[in-house]
């Protein structure tokens, strides 16, 4: 039976389901997460559960083959939980890759079944010897973000006249593949998004593909921009880090008085303001967020190409989205006094989380001159803008 994912409150009446079952061990164990440096593989097992890793897997091989917004709200839900939670749930979406492989390809993958976990160390892309089969592929590959509990692993390798000069994506199996836990950051630190090692395997041509490639499967998600779906997947984890913080300060507000004697948070105006003004900010950046996913989608399922100018608001609403996150933690953090420096305050992790996806390539700054160069009638000023 398929699990099915409902990005809404949940049901009190009924018995949790199992998406409501990963939120709860997310929330006990999310400290673990970040002792470990990664999500261990029980936990990423709740989430195949719950349908996470089916999210975007074909149809025709048994997955859900979800819309995107209702994936990403089902990943805001996790992040809201815990941000390495979120990062790492957001993978789900990463068979829209697969997608360009061929159908023989993919029909192995999912033999077992639609639930594939696939983690990526895409760069720095390393040299690949062709050979009569494939590429023999060697190197060490960077932030492989949920490699411990992953089924199946991708590395960056060179493209070539076929792919008009595009890299390509050669996958390994967890066997053929070191992972070196080497993952030692501020933020984000339950994601294990250690560097991958591979020593000579010969990887067969079929069994690679050219990242955001032409799908070989005709459904309609895979004809939504894969890069920019890449980039709508992480900056939703900056939202719902910024939720957690203001539902923090909602849940906070109406405590006792300070240490100094000084009335409780919510009987100061500067404390509301600010509440008010980062509750606006992010819930305007949601609405944009989801509204370009829902309007590109619609031109999909209506038979049309996504437009350069909706992929265009779909990467600046990511981009603008994933500010907004750590703006709100920031904004929290702001004025909740000396306590907050501690670094066992509820607010450290959400600060230190919130950094991440503000500095991830595909949400930089550099993507709002993109998005402005397209909505001006321009070529994108980045490459894989589309």
């Amino acid at each position: 039976m398929t699990a099915t994912l409902s990005a809404g409150s949940p049901d009190l009446t009924l018995p949790p389901t199992p998406l409501e079952v990963a939120l709860a061990a997310v929330v006990e164990r999310r400290e673990e997460f970040r002792a470990l440096g990664h999500v261990p593989r029980d936990v990423v097992d709740l989430f195949k559960a719950a349908g996470v890793y089916r999210a975007a897997t074909p149809r025709r091989f048994g997955g859900d083959a979800l819309p995107p917004a209702e994936f990403l709200g089902v990943v805001e839900r996790i992040a809201t939980a815990d941000g390495s939670a979120g990062w790492v749930a957001s993978f789900g979406s990463a068979q829209v890759y697969l997608a360009a492989l061929p159908l023989e390809t993919q029909a192995e993958l999912f033999a077992d079944g639609p639930d594939l976990c696939f983690a990526g160390g895409l760069f720095p892309i390393q040299p690949a010897t062709p050979t009569e089969r494939g590429f023999l592929v060697e190197g060490r590959w960077k932030w492989a973000s949920g490699c411990m509990g992953a089924d199946v692993l991708g590395v960056g390798i060179p493209g070539d006249p076929s792919t008009e000069g595009k890299p390509r994506t050669a996958l390994l199996r967890p066997d053929q593949v070191e992972i070196v836990q080497d993952w030692d950051v501020v933020g984000m630190a339950g994601t294990g998004s250690y560097d991958v090692v591979v020593r000579g395997v010969e990887v067969p041509r079929e069994r690679t593909f050219i990242r955001g490639g032409q799908p070989t499967v005709d459904e309609p998600l895979y004809r939504y921009p894969a890069l920019a779906y890449a980039a709508q997947v992480l900056a939703v984890v900056g939202l719902g880090i910024g939720r957690a913080a203001l539902d923090w300060a909602r849940e906070v507000g109406g405590g006792g008085t300070g240490a100094t004697g000084a009335p409780k948070l919510a009987d100061r105006a500067y404390f509301r303001t600010a509440v008010a003004e980062a509750e606006a900010r992010l819930r305007g950046a949601r609405a944009f967020f989801y509204e370009a996913a829902e309007e590109a989608y619609a031109t999909v399922l209506d038979g049309d190409p996504v437009t350069d100018e909706q992929n265009a608001l779909l990467r600046l609403s990511a981009t603008h989205a994933a500010r907004a996150g750590s703006e709100a933690v920031r904004a929290v953090f702001d004025i909740s006094g000396t306590n907050a420096i501690y670094s066992d305050h509820p607010l450290q992790p959400l600060v230190r989380d919130s950094m991440v996806p503000t500095q991830h390539a595909f949400l930089g700054p550099a993507m709002y001159d993109a998005a402005g160069a397209v909505l001006m009638g321009l070529p994108a000023t980045v490459p894989a803008f589309r």
